[in-house]
């Protein structure tokens, strides 16, 4: 009855699905939650204020295929994303540019500041902090030492669940300072937020008449993963299996648990009409959640009132109701992923794809690009 399954409907699954409906595959997607979309999902709240019940998500990319791709579904709301931190107290825009550097320092050093890193490393430069620690010039290292503590360590150390010592170099050396006066987080050319929500969007891709989509369901009460070969609903299966959820949790963590942090989300609603002024406030050196995102800022919506989430980060136990957010990059993890990957190397047309199942970060764009570069595999080597 179909030709492929797909295990999860967050981006991954719902770009793989629509591209290989389009090429006359029967297409059956399976998905754990109660809804489409994944964390991209987004909802109204009691208020009708539309929030982003995992967090924000902010499309943005200097691939044009990917913005073509989701164009199909969607029209944009234009949004350049600016966010600032709270940094005791004073709220400066993060990534540091040459407005921030205005901020911190009185005008007469700012000038002299603004000089030097300009002629150092050109206008509209991206700088790693890492560079700027070890620039010959004092008060160069100086700004990058203002940067690392004020804006990164103790942020990162909330984010991570990390001492300064444990906190890796090279996360430290992708920390950048832009060397301009672009106050946008992002400066890809094409950057928004689907004009009607995340989950209308994912309807729209879904909504094809070779795809079949089953919300709620346990993909492991479904799909069998044998020695070198797939069941479902007990009968062998010979197409494409796309898998895109936790690999490790696949095979009941037989290895071990993947290390991964998660987040709590604790939602708020004013009765006023604005709450912080801004779409992210990153809070850098106080507080015990990372960051309040205040939605109507991120959608141009318009309502009397206003709905903020505070992100708490954790380390994912797998309890119920936690989500694995983010994989936590290092030798030995990857090695433990290995081996759960091992698992399904010898098993004919099972394909790992996103976050979960490859074990490491995509933005939503990279996600788009990889799942089409995927399903064009399948179709290739379904042709020979």
């Amino acid at each position: 009855m179909f030709d492929s399954v797909i295990i999860g409907a967050g981006v991954a699954g719902c770009v793989a699905a629509r591209d290989l409906a389009e090429s006359g595959r029967k297409v059956l997607v399976l998905e754990q939650r109660d809804h489409i979309g994944g964390n991209c999902y987004d909802e109204k709240d009691e208020h009708g204020i539309l929030i982003h019940k995992y967090g924000p998500h902010i499309f943005h990319t200097k691939e044009q295929k990917a913005y073509d791709y989701l164009s199909r579904f969607t029209d944009w709301y234009a949004f350049g994303h600016e966010v600032v931190a709270n940094v005791h107290g004073k709220l400066i825009p993060v990534p540091f540019n040459l407005n921030t550097l205005h901020m911190v320092y009185e005008q007469e050093k700012a000038d002299a500041l603004e000089k030097k890193l300009i002629d150092a490393f050109g206008l509209e430069s991206r700088v790693p902090i890492l560079k700027l620690r070890e620039h010959e010039d004092p008060e160069i290292r100086e700004i990058a030492d203002y940067v690392y503590e004020n804006i990164f360590l103790h942020y990162t150390m909330k984010q991570w669940g990390q001492t300064p010592e444990q906190i890796d170099p090279a996360v430290t050396g992708r920390v950048p300072v832009l060397i301009s006066h672009d106050n946008r987080y992002f400066q890809e050319p094409w950057q928004g937020m689907p004009l009607h929500g995340y989950t209308l969007m994912f309807e729209k891709m879904l909504d094809h008449e070779n795809i079949t989509v089953e919300t709620g369901v346990d993909a492991r009460s479904r799909v069998t993963f044998s020695e070198g070969s797939v069941s479902l609903d007990g009968q062998a299966f010979t197409g494409d299996v796309i898998y895109t959820g936790p690999l490790d949790e696949l095979f009941d963590c037989r290895f071990g648990r993947l290390p991964y942090r998660s987040l709590r989300f604790d939602f708020e609603y004013y009765d006023k009409p604005d709450y912080q002024g801004h779409s992210v406030v990153n809070y850098t050196v106080s507080e015990d959640f990372t960051r309040i995102t205040e939605f109507k800022y991120l959608t141009g919506q318009k309502a009397e009132g206003t709905t903020i989430v505070k992100e708490y980060p954790f380390a994912y136990t797998g309890a119920e109701g936690e989500i694995p957010y983010y994989s936590i990059a290092n030798e030995a993890n990857q090695k433990l992923y290995e081996q759960y990957r091992g698992l399904v190397e010898h098993i004919p047309n099972v394909w790992l794809l996103g976050r979960l199942a490859e074990y490491k970060y995509y933005n939503i764009d990279a996600m788009v690009l990889k799942a089409l570069e995927l399903t064009d595999k399948i179709k290739k080597d379904k042709e020979v």
